[in-house]
C-alpha cells in the first residue's frame, strides 16, 4: 500500500513523490528530489568547472589502471602483441627471490622511515610554532629541504658519504673514526636513505602545524590552572588532538616508502648485494630494463592492492587512537 503525503518544510514544487509504505510496523518515508532548472544549471557549471580534473583522473589513473591490469594477464615487451597467458605473472611475482628480497628491503625502509619521519615532522611542527618575532623566517628555513628535488639530494649525499673524501668520514676522522663507505653496505645504505628522507618533513611538519593551531587555547589554560606542566601537557592534550594530524601524515608517509624510487636509482642502483633493491626499483627494471612489461604490470597491480589493504588495516587500527573530538576556539 502506498500513499502520497506532503512534507512540511519542502516546497511542493519540489517533491515528486512522496511514498509512505508499513513494513515491520515502521513507517518508511521514500522522497524524490525533482531539480529545479536553477539547480540543473549550478550543477553543468559545477561539472564544466571541475571537467579538467575528471578527465586527467580518467587519463591518467584509470586508464593506466585498467590497461596494466589487462596487460598484467599477458606477455608482453612493447615491441611485440601481447601474448595471453593467464595468471603466470602473478605466479612467478611470488616466486621470484628478487621481488621477494625487494619486498623485504621496501618494508624495512618504511618500517625504520615512517615512524622516524613522524618525529622528525612533529619537532620541526614544535619548532615552526615558537611565537618569536623571526618566526616566519625560522618557518622558511625548516622547509626549504622539503623543496630540493629527490635526484638533487642524491647526487649531495653521494658526495657527502664520500669513503675518503665525503664531509661525514671527515667529520669522524676528527675523532680518530676510520673511513667507512656508507654505500657500500646493504644496512648502512638503507640508513642514509632514511636521513635523506627526514629532509623532506617539512610538508608534514606544515600539515603538524595546521593541526597544532587547531587546538583550543583554553584546554592549555585550564591545565595551567590544575598545575599541569610541559609534559603533562604534550601526552594529555596535544598528542591526543593531533592524532587524526598523525594519522594522516602516517598514510602519506607509508604510500611514500612503499613508492621509494629515485635514491635507489641514482645513489645505488640497487646495490650493494641488491641491499637497496626496493619494490618500485624492481618494477623499473623489469618494465624499462628487462622488457617485461606484463611482469612489471603484475607487480605494480600487486603493490595497489596491497597499499589499499594496509590502507584499510591503518584506519581500522586508527579508531583506536584517533580523537575527533576538537574545534578551534
Amino acid at each position: 500500500m502506498s500513499t502520497l503525503v506532503g512534507v512540511g518544510g519542502l516546497a511542493p514544487k519540489n517533491i515528486h513523490e512522496a511514498e509512505t509504505s508499513l513494513t515491520s510496523g515502521k513507517k518508511r518515508v521514500k522522497r524524490r528530489h525533482r531539480w529545479t532548472e536553477h539547480e540543473k544549471r549550478n550543477t553543468r557549471i559545477g561539472l564544466l568547472f571541475i571537467s579538467p580534473w575528471i578527465i586527467g583522473f580518467c587519463v591518467f589513473m584509470i586508464y593506466p589502471i585498467v590497461y596494466s591490469t589487462v596487460i598484467s594477464f599477458t606477455r608482453y615487451s612493447g615491441m611485440n602483441n601481447p601474448e595471453y597467458i593467464g595468471l603466470q605473472n602473478y605466479k612467478s611475482a611470488f616466486t621470484d627471490p628478487l621481488t621477494a628480497k625487494s619486498v623485504e628491503n621496501t618494508l624495512i625502509y618504511a618500517a625504520m622511515a615512517v615512524p622516524i619521519g613522524l618525529v622528525v615532522a612533529l619537532l620541526l611542527a614544535f619548532a615552526m610554532n615558537k611565537n618569536v618575532r623571526e618566526v616566519a623566517l625560522y618557518r622558511t628555513a625548516l622547509y626549504i629541504p622539503s623543496l630540493v628535488p629527490a635526484f638533487a639530494l642524491s647526487f649531495i649525499f653521494i658526495v657527502f658519504t664520500n669513503p675518503t673524501m665525503g664531509l661525514f668520514n671527515i667529520f669522524l676522522g676528527w675523532f680518530g673514526v676510520p673511513n667507512s663507505n656508507l654505500l657500500g653496505d646493504p644496512m648502512t645504505a638503507k640508513v642514509v636513505m632514511v636521513v635523506m628522507a627526514q629532509l623532506g618533513a617539512g610538508n608534514a611538519a606544515l600539515i603538524y602545524l595546521a593541526g597544532l593551531h587547531n587546538i583550543p587555547g583554553t584546554l592549555y589554560e585550564s591545565a595551567r590552572v590544575d598545575g599541569a606542566g610541559p609534559i603533562r601537557q604534550f601526552f594529555s592534550i596535544t598528542l591526543p588532538l593531533l592524532t587524526p594530524t598523525i594519522l594522516f601524515n602516517l598514510i602519506t608517509g607509508i604510500s611514500g616508502a612503499l613508492q621509494i624510487f629515485t635514491q635507489s636509482f641514482i645513489m645505488t642502483n640497487g646495490g650493494p648485494d641488491n641491499g637497496t633493491l626496493f619494490y618500485m626499483l624492481y618494477l623499473y627494471n623489469n618494465a624499462f630494463g628487462y622488457a617485461q612489461l606484463g611482469y612489471a604490470s603484475a607487480m605494480a597491480l600487486l603493490l595497489f592492492v596491497f597499499g589499499i589493504i594496509l590502507a584499510y588495516f591503518v584506519y581500522w587500527i586508527s579508531q583506536k587512537f584517533v580523537n575527533y573530538d576538537v574545534s578551534a576556539d
